[in-house]
């Protein structure tokens, strides 16, 4: 509302929410520190796990910071920028979420200060970007090479990615399947590594110890038979993948067939079985044994094929065919009239097995699969799904690393030394900015802070010693949260992509960056406009202290 002489002029729907300037600052700076607050003892091998509750009493217990920050449905504005950086981290990379979501949070912080100070938010951001690009310049400099034949160093990163999480027990038998998977679905394309994820399929099945979970080099489909008569074990399998339904078409107009006497129905049964019986002769004649449908397949070609010894399986996600077509190196058909020889793909076996009660298709012994399962089996769900979360991380770091060739030093070393290099670059550059550039070196500080915590060290202290052992050339130290003592990290080889550095930072920088350009907040009143909650709050109770709207 504004007032012109004397006379009130609406602008705004009655009852809408207009917060300015330094107070619509503060509030989304206070949400975002309370989202950033949420994950961030989940953070290193020592971090905690969080139980998350929903509506409907299901529960997920983990230390994913992404999944943490999904599962607790943020509704406000701020929290929910917060959110998309852990969302934006896990695409991109898969790990790494925790830690760029933390650093938003203290950027933020250290920015409130400055806003404190009367210093003006546009020069902050111009700051911040400075230090940002500055860090990506100084990742390059400390990064260390690795290549896709170094299997050690790549089950290393695979190993660090998982550690603290649910799968640590069994991190050196998953590091060892995930590099084995992702060294198989690479890709060279302009002579360049190129790893595509999505074809690395991750299959749960609850039963047995998470050391029975098992690398298949080729694919396991959550599918049975179509029949009973059918082959439970194919040698040599000759597969046809099919996205047409094996049964008789509808018309596509709105047809009536009026019969008028049994000879008339028995006609009509007859052709119809005639018309199956063509489609599965077409199967037969490409010398296919097994087939995969996308779509159904009639009771009455399932008895011939069954009669024909050949495997049938219908109803196969396309997702699942298409990993087929990479592993077995098969064509997807969309005609079965056009079905011939040159469109089969090939396996060594094709056998239903039974697992945890459950029937499954598996293919294996395929030659160079360009597509691979792993198979994750626990004791329970709640196991099982934090196993999942553990390899998805590890099977992101190791893509990243053999992508780039590029890794750096863990445990809070690389957050020091380009902190240092920050702060050295800060005092070359005039004006203002340079206390921007100051504070984004001291909020990278909060990745080795924060390590020091979750291993019960004084922060302080060990934030003392680190630094002043990288100020006198010691660039390699971090913290060994398992014996609670700095050392030499590229003798422990802890290691991880630079990729994920280089995310985090871009991803929390441009998120403070947009936070601090907001200085109006206009919230419409009334349910389902699309409009915030009236109190603005929409973070789950004791989460930060957000501040009353």
């Amino acid at each position: 509302m504004t007032q012109l002489t004397g006379q009130p002029i609406l602008v705004l729907p009655e009852g809408a929410q207009r917060i300015l300037g330094r107070d619509a600052q503060r509030v989304n700076i206070s949400v975002a520190r309370a989202v950033a607050n949420a994950v961030r003892t989940t953070l290193g091998p020592k971090g905690m796990d969080k139980m998350l509750v929903d509506e409907l009493g299901d529960i997920v217990v983990t230390n994913d910071g992404a999944t943490i920050l999904d599962e607790m449905s943020v509704e406000h504005p701020a929290g929910k920028m917060m959110v998309e950086v852990a969302k934006t981290q896990d695409k991109e990379v898969g790990d790494g979420t925790t830690t760029a979501v933390i650093v938003a949070g203290e950027l933020l912080k250290n920015a409130e200060d400055m806003l404190d100070q009367k210093i003006h938010p546009s020069i902050i951001v111009r700051g911040y970007n400075m230090a940002a690009n500055k860090s990506l310049e100084l990742l390059k400099k400390h990064s260390l090479d690795v290549s896709a034949d170094e299997t050690e160093k790549l089950e290393q990163i695979a190993d660090i990615a998982m550690t603290g999480k649910g799968a640590e027990r069994v991190g050196k038998k998953f590091g060892e399947i995930t590099v084995k998977a992702v060294k198989q679905v690479a890709e060279e394309r302009n002579g360049k590594a190129v790893v595509d994820t999505e074809y690395i399929k991750i299959e749960k099945k609850q039963g047995g110890d998470m050391l029975d979970s098992e690398l298949i080099e080729g694919l396991v489909i959550d599918k049975e038979r179509v029949h009973a008569g059918m082959p439970k074990l194919i040698k040599d399998a000759k597969i046809a993948l099919l996205d047409a339904a094996m049964e008789v078409k509808e018309t596509e107009t709105n047809a009536e067939i009026r019969i008028t006497s049994p000879d008339q129905l028995q006609g009509f049964l007859e052709q119809e079985g005639k018309m199956l019986k063509g489609m599965v002769a077409q199967v037969k004649e490409s010398g296919a044994t097994v087939v995969f449908c996308q779509k159904g397949i009639d009771d009455v070609a399932q008895h011939f094929l069954s009669k024909e010894g050949i495997v049938a399986v219908r109803r196969v996600k396309k997702s699942d065919m298409e990993n087929l077509a990479r592993a077995t190196d098969a064509k997807i058909v969309t005609n079965i009239k056009d079905l011939t020889s040159i469109d089969l793909g090939s396996a060594g076996i094709v056998e239903e097995r039974k697992i945890s009660g459950d029937d499954m298709i598996f293919v294996e012994e395929c030659k160079d699969p360009k597509s691979v399962t792993i198979l994750v089996r626990g004791g329970t769900e709640h196991v099982i799904d934090e196993a999942e979360r553990s390899l998805h991380d590890a099977i992101g770091v190791v893509a990243s690393a053999i992508e780039d060739g590029k890794v750096v030093l863990g445990g809070g070393s690389i957050e020091i030394e380009v902190s240092l290099g920050l702060d050295e670059y800060a005092k070359s550059v005039g004006g203002r900015e340079q206390l921007a550039i100051s504070a984004f070196a001291k909020a990278l500080e909060v990745i080795p802070r924060t390590l020091a915590e979750s291993a019960g060290m004084d922060s302080i202290d060990t934030l003392v010693e680190l630094k002043a052992k990288h100020q006198k050339g010691e660039k390699n130290y971090g913290i060994d949260v398992t014996r609670n003592k700095l050392e030499d990290m590229q003798k422990l080889k802890v290691i991880e992509p630079t990729r994920i550095k280089e995310q985090a930072i871009t991803s929390a920088s441009e998120v403070a960056e947009m936070v601090l350009r907001i200085d109006d907040i206009i919230s419409s009143s009334g349910k389902g406009k699309g409009g915030m909650p009236p109190d603005m709050g929409g973070m789950p109770p004791g989460m930060g202290g957000m501040p009353p709207m």
